[in-house]
């Protein structure tokens, strides 16, 4: 059997022997095709948001008005979502002074190239964007304390805002249940030391900070009480397909939108684990897999479905290299992973490691299996971090036999890691 994961912007191909292949789990997401364009869908989910008025009206006697939009490491199709906003916003208020906000969170700064590559030249030259800086403490100011206990510190331009608005898409996140809504606030336009107390050990520990769990989940509540209080008025949020395609659009109040909108995502894309001695999957290619850093969340899944002992065998470019320097010090400096992740568990919330949750979870994982990790990053980093480095998925599969001494092992493939909820 052939099947194709996604790596960088092409797709490795994988040839496997059917009477090995557990199964190949995928979201239902490529089934669904929606009776309206992309654009059509952001334009009907404007105009009839969930649980808020229209944004022209909202924008209405607002001078000063920031829509907070991804960074480079998001597929989010900025190019159709953000000139609807801006039509909407001056339609309401031709006179306003609008400031697009790139929610870098912990990320490294997005280039002017990135930014004409997700909203197009014309955006970039003619509308006012600022790259949020979470280092940046002349750009920020204190707006509040999380439940959590952590300051909540936020770059100033949102909280200065007479309207604050987000755009963002949903998908399934490894610890913060699904992406989108109210994370464009927290960790997206907050200061480090906010992020740093959300995603701390503690949390990153606890049970419901597990891909698709919201309910009890403590970094949800922190994030959500985050937008709230920065008072993130208007979203809109958008589900896509493997091909980086609208095929869902909702708008509307940060919480309300955000139901909705990850209702309809789960609906699709939960699967059953099917327990394998080798696991197989991506991060979905670019632009989610442009390092190690955020390879991990791909991982997860095939993390809830390798038997323990196992193999995981991760395909992400990761032309970027590591993503963090924390992260890629944690594993250079500590190499007994079980006093890593005590370390990390009793680490105070206020104390938090820049970086420690990825490492944190990455650490868990290869306690529970061998990591055979293919990218184009050097070979002596991917080793740092406790993983086998391979060139291509062929080569991994009988690099994971030869490990297991199994030639007859039983083999899962997610070709898109990030796409799934596994239980």
């Amino acid at each position: 059997m052939e099947i194709r994961i996604p790596y960088g912007k092409e797709k490795q191909r994988l040839e496997i022997e059917e009477a090995y292949l557990n199964g190949v789990l995928v979201s239902q997401i490529e089934d669904y095709h929606p009776d309206k364009s992309q654009s059509e869908l952001v334009a009907a989910a404007l105009e009839r948001p969930e649980g808020s008025a229209k944004l022209c009206q909202l924008a209405i006697g607002k001078q000063k008005i920031v829509i907070i939009a991804s960074d480079h490491t998001r597929p989010v199709p900025s190019k159709i979502i953000m000139p609807l906003m801006l039509s909407e916003i001056r339609k309401g208020n031709p006179a306003a002074e609008i400031t697009i906000l790139i929610a870098t969170g912990f990320h490294r700064l997005t280039t002017r190239e990135e930014l004409i590559g997700k909203f197009g030249e014309a955006i970039v030259d003619q509308e006012r964007i600022v790259v949020h800086d979470s280092g940046d403490d002349n750009s920020l100011v204190k707006i509040g304390t999380l439940p959590s206990g952590g300051e909540l510190i936020i770059n100033r331009l949102a909280a200065e805002a007479d309207l604050l608005v987000s755009e963002g898409f949903i998908e399934p996140h490894f610890f913060a249940g699904f992406s989108g809504g109210r994370k464009s606030v927290l960790p997206g336009i907050a200061s480090r030391v906010s992020v740093l107390a959300n995603h701390c050990g503690e949390f990153i520990a606890h049970p419901k900070a597990r891909t698709g769990v919201i309910e009890g989940n403590p970094l949800h509540i922190d994030m959500l009480y985050a937008a709230r209080t920065a008072k993130l008025a208007f979203v809109v949020n958008v589900v896509i397909n493997s091909e980086k395609e609208v095929i869902y659009a909702v708008a509307g109040d940060c919480d309300a939108a955000h139901i909705k909108g990850r209702t309809f995502l789960e609906g699709l894309c939960k699967v059953q684990a099917t327990p394998s001695d080798i696991v197989i999957t991506s991060n979905g290619g670019y632009p989610l897999d442009q390092n190690i850093y955020q390879a991990v969340k791909g991982m997860t899944a095939a993390e809830a479905a390798v038997k323990p002992g196992g193999v995981i065998i991760m395909l992400a470019k990761s032309n970027d290299g590591h993503g963090g320097a924390a992260f890629f010090n944690t594993f250079r400096d500590e190499k007994n992973l079980e006093q890593m992740l005590a370390g990390f568990v009793n680490t105070p919330r206020d104390e938090t490691i820049p970086d420690q949750w990825e490492a944190q979870i990455l650490a868990r994982i290869l306690l529970k299996a061998k990591v055979i990790y293919i990218s184009a990053a050097p070979d002596d980093m991917i080793e740092e971090f406790q993983m086998t480095p391979a060139g291509d998925v062929q080569e991994a599969l009988a690099m994971a036999r030869d490990y297991l001494n199994k030639e007859a092992a039983t083999v899962t493939v997610i070709p898109d890691g990030v796409a799934v909820i596994v239980e």
